[in-house]
């Protein structure tokens, strides 16, 4: 009989250590102190990329910076202005200013490669950047946040060409997360209407996925769901094949545009009000 409560003891505390390192594996982490952070990304190493406002509308105070696999945030560039969406291709990242799309070496320095002049129209509010397997980029212009938006292409050599706008399609509105999906085509959410779509590049064409996201901000898929973030309500949604939406976490203050990490299993999401980036396990 001592010999098998021995044996119980030993075994729960097997079940303890493991349960408890599982547990801790599938607990959702939190970087703080950030400045106005809205856009993250994964570059391959398993770094993640944070764009920083810090003031709306104050020229040069804008910043990247880069969080390691232990939680640590570091400064990597530094006198943007208003720095929101990010993507990488190779080991540049290119980002969403006020002055236009930059570019930032891995030295953390950076240049002009597509200036606001560059644009057909002048845009209001440069958002979200996507990439595709070409090395293109695309960017969303979110207008005034309700309506005069925009979606463009930008090529390798830097030239811009208007995909779609209000013009083309009435729904286009204040579009903000873009993804690619399929050949020729890219899902967008637009933080106005608060529909998501998947847009036609060559034609424009745009079809609705589904709805009901608020202000939608960021787009990620992942083992064939897809999932958008709320700005307005701070929550993150899952969106199956079938359109079906599903609450996957709620109690942000701003959940602003998101990201898959490098590993796949988490999602980075930005809180922009709260200053924090929220790292959400995928189970």
């Amino acid at each position: 009989m001592q010999k098998q409560s021995k044996l119980l003891i030993a075994l729960g505390a097997v079940f303890l250590l493991f349960g408890g390192t599982l547990a801790q594996a599938h607990e959702t982490k939190t970087i703080t102190g950030l400045k106005t952070p809205e856009s993250a990304v994964a570059g391959k190493s398993g770094l993640a990329y944070v764009s920083e406002i810090n003031e709306f509308g104050k020229d040069g105070d804008g910043q990247i910076s880069v969080i390691d696999k232990d939680g640590k945030v570091t400064v990597f560039a530094i006198g943007m202005d208003d720095p929101k969406g990010l993507a990488m291709i190779g080991q540049d990242l290119y980002v969403a200013d006020k002055a236009g799309i930059l570019k930032v070496t891995p030295d953390g320095k950076w240049q002009v490669f597509a200036a606001v002049a560059a644009f057909p129209t002048t845009p209001q509010f440069l958002n979200d950047l996507e990439a595709d397997k070409q090395g293109n980029l695309y960017v969303s212009d979110s207008g005034d946040l309700k309506k005069g938006g925009a979606i463009y292409r930008i090529s390798k050599a830097g030239k811009v060409t208007l995909i779609t706008d209000g013009k083309k399609d009435a729904r286009v509105l204040a579009p903000n997360g873009l993804l690619m999906d399929k050949s020729g085509e890219m899902l967008e959410v637009d933080f106005s209407s608060g529909i998501l779509y998947r847009l036609n590049i060559a034609s424009g064409e745009m079809t609705q996925i589904a709805e009901g996201f608020g202000g939608g901000d960021g787009i990620v898929r992942t083992k064939g769901l897809l999932y958008v973030s709320d700005w307005n309500t701070g929550k993150v949604f899952s969106v199956n094949k079938d359109g079906k939406v599903e609450l996957v976490k709620e109690g942000l203050k701003s959940a602003a545009d998101i990201a898959l990490s490098a590993d796949g299993k988490h999602l980075l999401v930005p809180d922009m009000k709260a200053g924090e980036l929220v790292i959400l396990p995928l189970h």
